[in-house]
Protein backbone atom coordinates (compact mmCIF):
# COMPACT_ATOMS: atom_id res chain seq x y z
CA UNK A 1 0.00 0.00 0.00
CA UNK A 2 1.36 3.48 -0.65
CA UNK A 3 1.23 6.08 1.55
CA UNK A 4 -1.72 7.79 0.55
CA UNK A 5 -3.65 4.52 0.41
CA UNK A 6 -2.48 3.86 4.14
CA UNK A 7 -3.74 7.56 5.11
CA UNK A 8 -7.12 6.85 3.57
CA UNK A 9 -7.39 3.71 5.11
CA UNK A 10 -6.64 5.34 8.57
CA UNK A 11 -9.32 7.73 7.74
CA UNK A 12 -12.30 4.68 7.03
CA UNK A 13 -10.79 3.48 10.14
CA UNK A 14 -11.30 6.42 12.54
CA UNK A 15 -14.71 7.61 11.23
CA UNK A 16 -17.82 5.61 12.24
CA UNK A 17 -17.14 2.40 11.01
CA UNK A 18 -19.66 -0.02 8.81
CA UNK A 19 -20.55 -3.36 9.77
CA UNK A 20 -18.21 -5.35 7.70
CA UNK A 21 -15.60 -3.74 8.85
CA UNK A 22 -15.01 -4.63 12.26
CA UNK A 23 -11.44 -2.92 13.00
CA UNK A 24 -13.29 0.75 12.48
CA UNK A 25 -16.30 -0.97 14.47
CA UNK A 26 -13.32 -2.05 17.21
CA UNK A 27 -11.98 1.66 17.43
CA UNK A 28 -15.70 3.38 17.67
CA UNK A 29 -15.99 0.60 20.39
CA UNK A 30 -12.60 1.13 22.17
CA UNK A 31 -12.95 5.06 21.84
CA UNK A 32 -16.71 5.01 23.80
CA UNK A 33 -14.86 2.98 26.19
CA UNK A 34 -12.03 5.71 26.88
CA UNK A 35 -14.21 8.47 26.53
CA UNK A 36 -16.41 7.06 29.73
CA UNK A 37 -13.63 5.96 31.30
CA UNK A 38 -12.19 9.09 31.32
CA UNK A 39 -15.20 10.58 32.52
CA UNK A 40 -15.70 8.08 35.45
CA UNK A 41 -12.11 8.69 37.03
CA UNK A 42 -12.87 12.85 36.74
CA UNK A 43 -16.32 11.95 38.83
CA UNK A 44 -14.75 9.51 40.90
CA UNK A 45 -11.18 11.55 41.81
CA UNK A 46 -14.10 14.06 43.69
CA UNK A 47 -14.49 11.04 46.66
CA UNK A 48 -12.65 11.01 50.00
CA UNK A 49 -12.67 7.44 49.12
CA UNK A 50 -10.65 7.81 46.00
CA UNK A 51 -7.24 8.77 47.57
CA UNK A 52 -5.53 5.37 47.99
CA UNK A 53 -6.27 5.65 44.31
CA UNK A 54 -5.12 8.54 43.23
CA UNK A 55 -2.09 7.10 41.48
CA UNK A 56 -4.05 4.39 39.20
CA UNK A 57 -6.49 7.43 38.15
CA UNK A 58 -3.82 9.71 37.19
CA UNK A 59 -2.38 6.60 34.61
CA UNK A 60 -5.32 6.13 33.67
CA UNK A 61 -5.86 10.00 32.96
CA UNK A 62 -2.55 10.22 31.10
CA UNK A 63 -3.41 7.05 28.94
CA UNK A 64 -7.02 7.88 27.87
CA UNK A 65 -5.26 11.96 27.02
CA UNK A 66 -2.83 10.11 24.87
CA UNK A 67 -5.12 8.26 23.08
CA UNK A 68 -7.36 11.40 22.78
CA UNK A 69 -4.13 13.28 21.31
CA UNK A 70 -3.61 10.81 19.02
CA UNK A 71 -6.97 10.33 17.71
CA UNK A 72 -7.03 13.80 17.26
CA UNK A 73 -4.08 13.99 15.05
CA UNK A 74 -5.04 11.32 12.64
CA UNK A 75 -8.31 13.22 12.12
CA UNK A 76 -6.22 16.22 11.55
CA UNK A 77 -4.08 14.55 8.82
CA UNK A 78 -6.65 12.39 7.56
CA UNK A 79 -8.83 15.74 6.84
CA UNK A 80 -8.26 15.59 3.29
CA UNK A 81 -10.63 13.10 3.23
CA UNK A 82 -13.39 14.55 4.95
CA UNK A 83 -13.39 17.59 3.10
CA UNK A 84 -12.43 16.22 -1.10
CA UNK A 85 -11.98 19.08 -3.37
CA UNK A 86 -10.28 21.41 -0.31
CA UNK A 87 -6.18 21.53 -0.11
CA UNK A 88 -4.71 19.26 2.98
CA UNK A 89 -3.84 22.78 4.93
CA UNK A 90 -7.67 24.25 4.34
CA UNK A 91 -9.01 20.46 5.21
CA UNK A 92 -6.85 20.54 8.66
CA UNK A 93 -7.97 24.10 9.87
CA UNK A 94 -11.58 23.68 8.39
CA UNK A 95 -11.45 19.88 10.87
CA UNK A 96 -9.82 21.82 13.51
CA UNK A 97 -11.99 24.73 13.40
CA UNK A 98 -15.28 22.75 13.49
CA UNK A 99 -17.57 21.67 16.24
CA UNK A 100 -16.37 18.13 17.14
CA UNK A 101 -12.70 19.28 16.33
CA UNK A 102 -12.87 21.77 18.93
CA UNK A 103 -14.63 19.68 21.30
CA UNK A 104 -11.46 17.11 20.45
CA UNK A 105 -8.93 20.00 21.21
CA UNK A 106 -10.26 20.87 24.44
CA UNK A 107 -10.95 17.01 25.75
CA UNK A 108 -6.90 16.71 26.14
CA UNK A 109 -5.17 19.90 25.52
CA UNK A 110 -5.86 21.32 29.10
CA UNK A 111 -3.76 18.22 30.17
CA UNK A 112 -0.70 19.66 28.98
CA UNK A 113 -0.88 23.36 30.24
CA UNK A 114 0.65 22.93 33.37
CA UNK A 115 3.56 21.29 31.42
CA UNK A 116 4.42 24.56 29.62
CA UNK A 117 3.07 27.10 32.09
CA UNK A 118 3.71 25.56 35.92
CA UNK A 119 2.37 28.24 37.57
CA UNK A 120 -1.21 27.85 36.89
CA UNK A 121 -1.49 24.41 37.26
CA UNK A 122 -3.86 24.51 39.83
CA UNK A 123 -6.34 27.04 38.07
CA UNK A 124 -5.97 24.97 34.45
CA UNK A 125 -6.98 21.64 36.18
CA UNK A 126 -10.13 23.33 36.37
CA UNK A 127 -10.57 23.53 32.62
CA UNK A 128 -10.26 19.95 32.45
CA UNK A 129 -13.73 19.12 32.79
CA UNK A 130 -14.32 20.15 29.41
CA UNK A 131 -13.55 16.32 28.51
CA UNK A 132 -17.35 15.75 29.28
CA UNK A 133 -17.80 17.29 25.86
CA UNK A 134 -16.57 14.23 24.50
CA UNK A 135 -20.15 12.95 25.50
CA UNK A 136 -20.91 14.55 22.40
CA UNK A 137 -19.34 12.51 20.63
CA UNK A 138 -21.13 9.46 20.90
CA UNK A 139 -24.60 10.93 20.02
CA UNK A 140 -22.95 10.03 16.56
CA UNK A 141 -22.56 6.28 16.79
CA UNK A 142 -26.55 5.67 18.18
CA UNK A 143 -29.44 6.93 15.81
CA UNK A 144 -31.74 6.61 19.19
CA UNK A 145 -29.64 9.86 20.35
CA UNK A 146 -29.63 11.42 17.20
CA UNK A 147 -33.66 11.44 16.99
CA UNK A 148 -33.06 14.26 19.92
CA UNK A 149 -31.51 16.64 17.75
CA UNK A 150 -33.78 16.39 14.63
CA UNK A 151 -36.79 16.80 17.23
CA UNK A 152 -35.41 19.66 18.50
CA UNK A 153 -34.38 20.99 14.61
CA UNK A 154 -37.95 20.09 13.74
CA UNK A 155 -39.84 22.18 16.25
CA UNK A 156 -37.22 25.04 16.97
CA UNK A 157 -39.69 27.73 15.54
CA UNK A 158 -42.22 26.27 17.65
CA UNK A 159 -39.97 26.28 20.87
CA UNK A 160 -38.61 29.68 20.66
CA UNK A 161 -42.46 30.70 20.21
CA UNK A 162 -43.06 29.24 23.06
CA UNK A 163 -40.25 30.80 25.48
CA UNK A 164 -40.89 34.06 23.89
CA UNK A 165 -44.20 33.93 25.26
CA UNK A 166 -42.98 32.62 28.87
CA UNK A 167 -40.30 34.91 28.88
CA UNK A 168 -42.93 38.15 28.40
CA UNK A 169 -45.58 36.63 30.73
CA UNK A 170 -42.47 36.39 33.20
CA UNK A 171 -41.44 39.64 32.75
CA UNK A 172 -44.72 41.16 32.92
CA UNK A 173 -45.20 39.24 36.16
CA UNK A 174 -42.27 40.76 38.15
CA UNK A 175 -43.07 44.10 37.35
CA UNK A 176 -46.57 43.78 38.61
CA UNK A 177 -45.66 41.47 41.97
CA UNK A 178 -43.27 44.43 42.39
CA UNK A 179 -45.90 47.32 42.21
CA UNK A 180 -48.12 44.92 45.03
CA UNK A 181 -45.24 43.72 47.23
CA UNK A 182 -42.80 46.73 47.09
CA UNK A 183 -44.10 48.30 49.80
CA UNK A 184 -44.77 45.68 52.08
CA UNK A 185 -41.01 43.86 51.40
CA UNK A 186 -38.97 46.61 49.92
CA UNK A 187 -35.95 44.52 51.60
CA UNK A 188 -37.55 41.60 49.71
CA UNK A 189 -38.85 43.21 46.35
CA UNK A 190 -36.73 45.80 45.44
CA UNK A 191 -36.55 45.98 41.97
CA UNK A 192 -38.32 44.36 39.00
CA UNK A 193 -35.49 41.97 38.70
CA UNK A 194 -36.31 40.59 42.41
CA UNK A 195 -39.78 40.15 40.91
CA UNK A 196 -38.19 38.47 37.66
CA UNK A 197 -36.75 35.37 40.49
CA UNK A 198 -40.26 35.56 41.62
CA UNK A 199 -41.64 35.13 38.74
CA UNK A 200 -38.76 32.24 37.63
CA UNK A 201 -39.63 29.81 40.52
CA UNK A 202 -43.33 30.59 40.22
CA UNK A 203 -44.00 29.71 36.35
CA UNK A 204 -41.67 27.21 36.12
CA UNK A 205 -42.88 25.13 39.43
CA UNK A 206 -39.61 25.09 41.15
CA UNK A 207 -40.84 26.83 44.29
CA UNK A 208 -38.03 27.46 46.47
CA UNK A 209 -39.66 29.80 49.15
CA UNK A 210 -36.87 32.69 49.28
CA UNK A 211 -39.30 35.37 48.17
CA UNK A 212 -43.22 35.10 48.43
CA UNK A 213 -45.99 37.47 48.40
CA UNK A 214 -47.23 38.69 52.00
CA UNK A 215 -50.37 40.77 50.62
CA UNK A 216 -53.77 40.04 50.18
CA UNK A 217 -53.47 41.38 46.29
CA UNK A 218 -49.64 39.42 46.14
CA UNK A 219 -51.48 36.48 47.03
CA UNK A 220 -54.20 36.28 44.73
CA UNK A 221 -51.40 37.33 41.59
CA UNK A 222 -49.73 34.36 42.51
CA UNK A 223 -52.20 31.93 42.56
CA UNK A 224 -53.17 33.20 38.93
CA UNK A 225 -49.92 32.87 38.00
CA UNK A 226 -49.09 29.59 39.50
CA UNK A 227 -51.97 28.32 37.38
CA UNK A 228 -50.65 29.81 34.63
CA UNK A 229 -46.89 28.24 35.06
CA UNK A 230 -48.54 24.70 34.92
CA UNK A 231 -49.97 25.69 31.43
CA UNK A 232 -46.52 27.34 30.04
CA UNK A 233 -44.58 24.66 31.13
CA UNK A 234 -47.15 21.93 29.43
CA UNK A 235 -46.47 24.16 25.91
CA UNK A 236 -42.63 22.63 25.11
CA UNK A 237 -43.39 19.25 26.91
CA UNK A 238 -46.28 18.74 24.60
CA UNK A 239 -44.42 20.20 21.55
CA UNK A 240 -41.56 17.88 22.45
CA UNK A 241 -43.41 14.83 22.82
CA UNK A 242 -46.10 15.44 19.28
CA UNK A 243 -42.22 15.71 17.83
CA UNK A 244 -40.77 12.67 19.48
CA UNK A 245 -44.78 10.73 18.34
CA UNK A 246 -43.89 11.94 14.56
CA UNK A 247 -40.14 11.33 14.20
CA UNK A 248 -40.25 7.38 15.69
CA UNK A 249 -43.91 7.21 13.61
CA UNK A 250 -41.75 8.53 10.63
CA UNK A 251 -38.68 6.31 10.93
CA UNK A 252 -41.03 3.28 10.90
CA UNK A 253 -42.50 4.22 7.92
CA UNK A 254 -39.36 4.64 6.37
CA UNK A 255 -37.86 1.13 7.66
CA UNK A 256 -41.01 -0.21 5.94
CA UNK A 257 -41.11 1.43 2.96
CA UNK A 258 -36.98 2.21 2.51
CA UNK A 259 -34.95 1.35 -0.71
CA UNK A 260 -31.94 -0.71 -0.05
CA UNK A 261 -29.58 0.50 -3.08
CA UNK A 262 -26.30 -0.64 -3.99
CA UNK A 263 -23.98 1.11 -5.84
CA UNK A 264 -20.50 -0.45 -8.49
CA UNK A 265 -18.24 1.26 -10.40
CA UNK A 266 -17.36 -0.74 -13.80
CA UNK A 267 -14.27 0.75 -15.56
CA UNK A 268 -14.51 0.64 -19.58
CA UNK A 269 -11.08 -0.37 -20.40
CA UNK A 270 -10.12 0.38 -24.49
CA UNK A 271 -11.37 -2.84 -25.57
CA UNK A 272 -14.74 -3.00 -23.76
CA UNK A 273 -17.81 -3.66 -25.99
CA UNK A 274 -19.46 -0.30 -24.10
CA UNK A 275 -17.23 1.93 -25.23
CA UNK A 276 -18.86 4.13 -28.31
CA UNK A 277 -22.40 2.99 -27.18
CA UNK A 278 -24.82 5.37 -25.92
CA UNK A 279 -26.32 4.55 -22.18
CA UNK A 280 -30.00 4.10 -24.24
CA UNK A 281 -28.19 1.00 -26.25
CA UNK A 282 -26.88 -0.51 -23.31
CA UNK A 283 -28.33 -4.17 -22.55
CA UNK A 284 -29.16 -3.37 -18.86
CA UNK A 285 -31.73 -5.52 -16.43
CA UNK A 286 -34.48 -3.93 -15.86
CA UNK A 287 -33.44 -2.83 -12.09
CA UNK A 288 -29.78 -1.81 -12.78
CA UNK A 289 -29.68 2.18 -13.89
CA UNK A 290 -26.90 4.34 -14.69
CA UNK A 291 -26.47 6.66 -11.71
CA UNK A 292 -22.94 8.51 -12.44
CA UNK A 293 -20.47 8.52 -15.12
CA UNK A 294 -17.03 9.36 -14.38
CA UNK A 295 -14.79 10.89 -16.45
CA UNK A 296 -11.63 12.54 -15.84
CA UNK A 297 -12.36 14.83 -12.98
CA UNK A 298 -16.02 15.42 -13.99
CA UNK A 299 -19.11 13.60 -12.80
CA UNK A 300 -21.45 13.52 -15.69
CA UNK A 301 -25.44 13.34 -15.53
CA UNK A 302 -26.53 9.89 -17.14
CA UNK A 303 -28.45 10.94 -20.03
CA UNK A 304 -30.20 8.29 -22.76
CA UNK A 305 -27.89 10.17 -25.51
CA UNK A 306 -24.60 9.73 -23.43
CA UNK A 307 -22.06 8.24 -25.63
CA UNK A 308 -19.81 6.33 -23.49
CA UNK A 309 -16.03 6.76 -23.85
CA UNK A 310 -13.33 4.38 -23.37
CA UNK A 311 -11.72 5.35 -20.14
CA UNK A 312 -15.18 6.34 -18.34
CA UNK A 313 -16.01 4.71 -14.81
CA UNK A 314 -19.79 3.90 -15.27
CA UNK A 315 -21.67 3.65 -11.52
CA UNK A 316 -24.48 1.43 -12.05
CA UNK A 317 -26.69 0.77 -8.90
CA UNK A 318 -29.47 -1.51 -8.21
CA UNK A 319 -32.11 -2.54 -5.96
CA UNK A 320 -31.66 -5.29 -3.60
CA UNK A 321 -35.06 -7.14 -4.14
CA UNK A 322 -38.60 -6.20 -5.74
CA UNK A 323 -39.86 -3.00 -6.41
CA UNK A 324 -43.44 -3.10 -7.06
CA UNK A 325 -43.99 0.76 -7.42
CA UNK A 326 -41.62 1.51 -9.92
CA UNK A 327 -38.24 4.06 -9.17
CA UNK A 328 -37.28 7.41 -11.40
CA UNK A 329 -34.66 9.78 -11.57
CA UNK A 330 -36.29 13.18 -11.03
CA UNK A 331 -34.25 16.16 -12.32
CA UNK A 332 -35.04 19.48 -10.22
CA UNK A 333 -33.74 22.56 -10.59
CA UNK A 334 -33.69 24.88 -8.00
CA UNK A 335 -35.03 28.71 -7.72
CA UNK A 336 -35.00 31.25 -5.70
CA UNK A 337 -37.61 30.25 -3.41
CA UNK A 338 -37.21 26.54 -2.87
CA UNK A 339 -36.22 25.57 -0.06
CA UNK A 340 -33.35 23.88 -0.95
CA UNK A 341 -31.31 27.02 -1.76
CA UNK A 342 -28.67 28.39 0.66
CA UNK A 343 -29.19 24.73 2.79
CA UNK A 344 -26.56 21.72 2.94
CA UNK A 345 -26.97 18.57 2.24
CA UNK A 346 -26.28 17.24 5.58
CA UNK A 347 -29.22 19.28 6.96
CA UNK A 348 -31.70 18.52 4.10
CA UNK A 349 -34.57 16.44 5.70
CA UNK A 350 -34.20 13.84 2.82
CA UNK A 351 -36.39 10.75 3.96
CA UNK A 352 -34.54 6.63 3.41
CA UNK A 353 -36.33 6.59 0.25
CA UNK A 354 -34.56 9.39 -1.48
CA UNK A 355 -31.34 9.70 -2.95
CA UNK A 356 -29.17 12.81 -4.74
CA UNK A 357 -27.23 11.33 -7.05
CA UNK A 358 -25.51 14.42 -8.75
CA UNK A 359 -25.66 18.05 -8.91
CA UNK A 360 -24.82 19.97 -11.74
CA UNK A 361 -24.04 23.46 -11.44
CA UNK A 362 -22.64 25.84 -14.05
CA UNK A 363 -22.18 22.59 -16.86
CA UNK A 364 -20.14 20.60 -14.39
CA UNK A 365 -21.76 17.60 -12.63
CA UNK A 366 -20.31 16.55 -9.14
CA UNK A 367 -21.29 14.13 -6.24
CA UNK A 368 -22.58 16.27 -3.52
CA UNK A 369 -20.65 15.52 0.01
CA UNK A 370 -22.26 16.50 3.55
CA UNK A 371 -21.18 20.34 3.24
CA UNK A 372 -22.31 21.06 0.07
CA UNK A 373 -23.94 24.04 -0.73
CA UNK A 374 -26.99 24.18 -2.71
CA UNK A 375 -27.15 27.78 -4.93
CA UNK A 376 -30.01 29.24 -7.15
CA UNK A 377 -29.61 26.93 -10.99
CA UNK A 378 -28.75 24.06 -9.07
CA UNK A 379 -30.14 21.04 -11.28
CA UNK A 380 -30.58 18.51 -8.88
CA UNK A 381 -30.64 14.47 -9.81
CA UNK A 382 -32.99 12.65 -7.73
CA UNK A 383 -33.24 8.74 -7.39
CA UNK A 384 -36.44 8.59 -5.34
CA UNK A 385 -40.08 7.13 -5.18
CA UNK A 386 -41.67 10.23 -3.71
CA UNK A 387 -43.64 12.87 -5.68
CA UNK A 388 -41.12 15.95 -6.05
CA UNK A 389 -43.00 19.07 -6.90
CA UNK A 390 -41.38 20.95 -10.59
CA UNK A 391 -39.68 17.87 -11.25
CA UNK A 392 -39.06 16.83 -14.46
CA UNK A 393 -38.45 12.59 -14.39
CA UNK A 394 -35.16 11.05 -16.59
CA UNK A 395 -34.95 8.46 -18.55
CA UNK A 396 -32.50 5.91 -18.43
Amino acid sequence: MTLQQRKKRIFDIIQIGKRDDWPSRLFDATLIVLILLNLFIAIFATFESSRPYHGLIARIDQVTVYAFTAEYLLRVWTAEFLYPGTSKLRASLRYMTSFNGIIDLLSFFPYYLPVFLPQGAVAFRMFRVVRILRLFQINAYYDALNVIGAVLRSKRDQLLSSIFIILVLMTASSLIMYGLEHQAQPEVFKNAFSGMWWAVSTLLTVGYGDIYPVTTAGRVFGTVLTFLGVGMVAIPTGILSAGFVEQYRRLEQLEATGLDVRFVRLELGPDHPWAGKKLSDLPLPPDLFPAIVQRGDDALTPKPDTVLQAGDNLVLGAQTGQDELGIDLKRVVLRGKNPWVGQRVRDLDLSRRSLIVTVTRDGHSQVPDGDFKFQTGDAVLLYTKRRVRNAKDVSV
